[in-house]
């Protein structure tokens, strides 16, 4: 069958369009965090951490105010929703943060590059995010 330039640059936009929503969709189901060495990271390729102190599963961070400076959550948008192993909570500010498997998760303000793991064993109580 012979396409006429018209249908063929109809039949490129429409299988352009699904390749690129089908790529949308295989990123979206794989969370906000991505493994890189055997620890997760965020979009910005920087090291993720989670807080003893925060309850698996509690749907809360108990890191806030100057916490939260030092320890800047993973912000979730107001659109982001939950998928496999990854959730949203609502911060108490009112805010959205992703969490792994029930633990929020946080960058480290003194990490200044991805691979940066400066943070790991904090005070005893902050750990590198493990897959």
């Amino acid at each position: 069958m012979m396409l006429t330039a018209p249908r063929a640059k109809r039949a490129f936009l429409f299988l352009t369009l699904s390749a690129a929503m089908l790529a949308g969709c295989a990123s979206m189901a794989a969370g906000p965090a991505k493994v890189a060495d055997g620890v997760l990271t965020g979009p910005n390729g920087m090291t993720l951490y989670t807080f003893d102190r925060d309850a698996a599963g509690s749907g809360k961070s108990v890191c806030n105010g100057p916490c939260a400076t030092n320890w800047p959550p993973l912000m979730a948008g107001d659109m982001d929703q939950a998928s496999g192993d990854y959730s949203v909570i609502t911060r108490d500010d009112g805010k959205k943060q992703w969490a792994f498997k029930g633990k929020p998760l946080y960058f480290w303000a003194k990490d200044m590059k991805p691979g940066d793991r400066t943070g790991d064993g904090f005070n005893k109580v902050w750990q590198l995010a493990r897959p």
